[in-house]
């Protein structure tokens, strides 16, 4: 996806409701100017007569500092301390607050920053512009004489609030190219802050969730939902749940995935989904267990792959292994796994006294919560409102294609009287086996070593089921029959291997596929860093070095992805000698054009078991605007990906799904992980993501430490399938 944004491809416009001035950008390519609101403008920031600067979050909050992050572009321009913003959300508008990647509103994909930072300071720069040139007509001085900073307008012998120019620069004409500060002048981006925006009202408990809505007279649903995949209900009795105190009513679902239990609370309606009696149809259901589907990805990584995902064909590939001096082989496996974000899924829709709804959502997506509601509801888009939330984790969970919890929660309203408000509500026994999981992929790789040690052949195959295929991004995401979720990392790497052929097989999967933080980098990261360390073992060379050898050149790819390598090796004294019982291991990758390198560091004790001592990360994500959210975004990628791959796995059996909540689904604990440092690398390139790059290298590096320790190569997830153990 492209970074690269220009200033000029922004035009500014400018509008005036009474005392409050917004400036934004107009999508539609034209210098814009309105009276109000309306039309198709994109405003970003906001002042008020008091001299309030309020900063308008088209990418919003679930925990990964985005709040903070974008306000602080905002605060650099106009000269302001960070902590002074005010921040709120976007309203649900496609055409006003596209993701420029997505093409749509939506946050996602490691993108916030990355597409929002030439378009949020931009819009900074004209505000500071014009406010400066209303002080200057209103004081008959030049406006090079003025300054702006603190909210403060001095100069000529003079100075006075924002507030009080506000008016006054609404009807000015927006300056075509604002003059953005250069990096030297920054005092706001790359500095560390003192708290996170979020923080105060997750502190003190005002931030709202979708879990916090509770609503005069509201009505509160849970789902029955069908134990083996693909079920459908034939029919139910809800004798038992009249006799749970609160319950309403039970109504079959519309397109029969359920019955959906209506009570007074969220107690109740969740005794009365348990207690309903559901006769469930399994003709066109899941059959299949995980030992089948399992075998069957091993057969087709054994067989010639159904498409040809690089440049490379597999002719050439064998060519090049034929005439290798040493050939290393590798299959590996990785189960399906849910997101399991802190918050459970839910949203609430309502009803409003003009025959609108409000949608209150935790939403990655308001303009698809939107959509849902206007063609369920069968409303025009002007009478549903998103008071977009908090919401407590999103891993991708919150986005899927079909916008699944949001259509079941249009269904269970619109199938009442619509005079209540209606809670949807899952608990976290709907979410593990609700079916929404990052699928199981298998991976064969043979690499061929010449004399020297240096890979001249790679023949990647890869099957699991793709995410893409079959949805509204099909002709996005899919070119000649390859999902690129399915081989990201694997197929454009910043690694130089001649003769380097990936293929891919499709598996029509059991599950409904979804990205999960990383999407395809979460498993290919592991295939090929595991791999990059058995070749260095074969060829007798410190992986540290084997990994460089392969980064020659002076390509931007190679050079960066080199420096996260020495930067993280340096940092965790990689070479030098450590303490008894300690071990190291590597690992490295690109994902969201940002490069992570991480080393590991493990113990043993007599027995092998092994404890995780600490883990030292480098980052290349260009630009660093707020480097303490850089830090936290790090240190939790580590620990998702280390935590889904010591111990986590979802399994089937006969299409019902085994694991039910985090005592069989076992992710990260407390006292798996303690000890990160993240480094940071100085750059001038224009920022990309952190919100999932931390986590592709995370389970490799553990497992390439685990080696070095004398156990077992995870080549099965979880690790604990491999014979290894954790204290």
């Amino acid at each position: 996806m492209p970074t690269s944004l220009s200033r000029r491809s922004f035009l500014k416009s400018a509008t005036a409701t009474g005392a409050v001035f917004a400036i934004g950008i107009d999508p539609t390519g034209a210098l814009a100017k309105a009276a109000n609101a309306g039309g198709n403008i994109t405003p970003f920031v906001k002042l008020d007569q008091d001299g309030t600067v309020t900063v308008i979050i088209k990418h919003f909050e679930g925990g990964q500092g985005t709040a903070t992050g974008l306000s602080a572009l905002i605060a650099e321009e106009l000269n302001m301390s960070l902590q002074d913003i005010t921040f709120e959300t976007a309203p649900a508008d496609n055409a006003r607050y596209a993701n420029l990647f997505f093409g749509s509103q939506g946050t996602g994909g490691s993108s916030s920053i990355a597409n929002s930072f030439m378009q949020y300071r931009t819009a900074a720069a004209a505000t500071r512009e014009m406010l400066i040139a209303s002080a200057a007509g209103a004081w008959g001085v030049d406006p090079t004489e003025l300054t702006l900073r603190d909210r403060v307008i001095s100069g000529a012998g003079r100075s006075e609030g924002i507030g009080a120019f506000v008016e006054a620069a609404a009807g000015r004409e927006v300056p075509s190219d604002p003059r953005l500060k250069d990096p030297s002048e920054w005092t706001v981006i790359g500095v560390d802050q003192k708290a996170r925006l979020d923080t105060p009202a997750k502190i003190n408990g005002s931030a709202q969730y979708s879990m916090d809505i509770q609503l005069d007279n509201q009505m509160v649903v849970a789902i029955k939902r069908t134990p083996r995949l693909g079920g459908v209900v034939t029919s139910f009795d809800d004798t038992a749940a009249r006799d749970i105190p609160g319950f309403i009513m039970a109504i079959q679902m519309p397109n029969n995935k359920g019955v959906m239990a209506y009570a007074e609370t969220t107690w109740a309606a969740f005794q009365a989904r348990d207690a309903l009696e559901v006769t469930w149809g399994f003709s066109n259901a899941e059959t299949r267990s995980s030992d089948e589907l399992k075998a069957d990805l091993f057969d087709m990584i054994r067989a010639e792959p159904e498409f040809q995902a690089s440049e490379v064909d597999l002719a050439t590939a064998t060519t090049a292994l034929d005439g290798a001096a040493r050939i290393i082989e590798q299959e590996f496996y990785f189960p399906p796994l849910a997101h399991a974000p802190m918050e459970p899924l839910g949203a609430t829709v309502e009803p409003t006294a003009d025959g609108g709804v409000v949608l209150h959502d935790g939403a990655q997506s308001p303009a698809a919560g939107l959509a849902v509601m206007s063609q369920i509801l069968e409303l025009p888009e002007d009478k549903v409102q998103v008071n977009t939330l908090y919401a407590g984790g999103f891993f991708g969970r919150r986005s899927t294609p079909d916008a699944d919890y949001l259509v079941e929660l249009a269904l269970a309203f619109v199938v009442t009287d619509r005079t209540r408000p209606v809670k949807l509500q899952w608990s976290r026994e709907d979410d593990v086996t609700g079916g929404y999981y990052r699928p199981a992929y298998a991976h064969r790789i043979r690499a061929g070593l010449d004399a020297a040690g240096n890979i001249i052949g790679w023949d990647h195959r890869i099957a699991g089921q793709p995410i893409f295929k079959g949805t509204i991004l099909e002709g996005f995401m899919v070119q000649n029959g390859v999902d690129n979720s399915s081989i990201e990392g694997a197929r454009h790497n910043p690694y130089i291997f001649p003769a380097h052929h990936v293929g891919l097989t499709d598996q029509k999967g059991p599950t409904t596929p979804n990205w999960w933080r990383s999407v395809g980098h979460s498993h290919t990261a592991h295939a090929m860093e595991c791999m990059m360390d058995l070749c260095a073992r074969a060829a007798d060379i410190d992986p540290v070095e084997f990994r460089l050898r392969h980064l020659s050149g002076d390509g931007a790819d190679q050079s960066r992805m080199a420096g996260v390598i020495r930067l993280a090796a340096e940092k965790a004294g990689w070479g030098e000698a450590l303490p008894e019982g300690h071990f190291h291991g590597f690992a490295a990758h690109k994902s969201f054009n940002t490069y992570v390198a991480e080393v590991c560091e493990v113990s043993a004790d007599s027995a092998g078991t092994i404890k995780i001592e600490k883990v030292t990360a480098a980052v290349d994500c260009g630009i660093a605007v707020t480097p303490d959210v850089i830090r936290a975004q790090i240190e939790g990628g580590i620990g998702y990906g280390i935590g889904h791959a010591m111990r986590a796995e979802l399994t089937l059996t006969e299409g019902t799904v085994d694991q039910s909540n985090f005592h069989d689904f076992e992710t990260l604990r407390v006292y798996d992980l303690s000890n990160i440092e993240t480094h940071i690398v100085p750059s001038t390139e224009l920022p990309t993501g952190v919100g999932e790059p931390g986590t592709p290298p995370a389970a490799p590096a553990l497992a390439n430490a685990i080696v070095a320790a004398g156990q077992p190569l995870a080549t099965e997830l979880p690790m604990t399938h491999n014979g290894i153990a954790f204290l």
